[in-house]
């Protein structure tokens, strides 16, 4: 019933999603980026380098369409899954302790792979509900391109907090 309640809570949300399609997971706080803060593997879209874990990077929709190392499957994401078809790999927390990293792996049904959207935005692992993704405080760093050059930003497991909630809350988007 939980499942179904958040499924129809994300359409809701978000009327405009198609179920397996590619979408971007975003920011809702736009921060220092005025293009926002996506989801992002590390390294450069194609060639990005999974064993090198997930960080907030500017989003690439500016440039017309979700690229493929923002880019995760509407489908797994109602099955409380943030998998990355092109890589074939899922968002997995390093584990349930407050700050921990997040990285990638093979999809299984693991409790480190399962999270939910709450109905205020945020991202956190089912096993542990005071655990949401967060966005880190303070100035981004400079990445290797783009113009304006491209923004990043580290990504954690946080505990859920009133303070932190502009650096945890999320939507999901296709590019028009």
């Amino acid at each position: 019933m939980k499942k179904l309640l958040v499924s129809l809570h994300l359409l809701f949300l978000i009327p405009n999603i198609v179920l397996g399609e590619i979408v971007e997971i975003y920011s809702l706080n736009q921060m220092d980026d005025d293009r926002g803060f996506c989801i992002d593997i590390r390294g450069h879209k194609s060639k990005a380098k999974v064993n090198r874990g997930l960080q907030a990077h500017t989003c690439y929709s500016y440039q017309g369409e979700v690229a493929v190392d923002q880019g995760f499957d509407t489908s797994k994401l109602m099955e409380n899954q943030f998998h990355l078809p092109a890589f074939d790999v899922c968002m997995e927390a390093a584990s349930v302790t407050a700050s921990t990293s997040l990285q990638l792996n093979k999809c299984r049904d693991g409790q480190l792979q399962r999270f939910e959207w709450d109905k205020e935005g945020r991202i956190h692992l089912i096993d542990d509900e005071n655990l949401c993704l967060t966005v880190a405080q303070g100035e981004s760093r400079k990445g290797g391109g783009g113009s304006p050059v491209h923004l990043i930003r580290n990504l954690s497991m946080e505990t859920c907090s009133d303070t932190l909630k502009r650096f945890q809350r999320w939507g999901m988007r296709t590019v028009d």
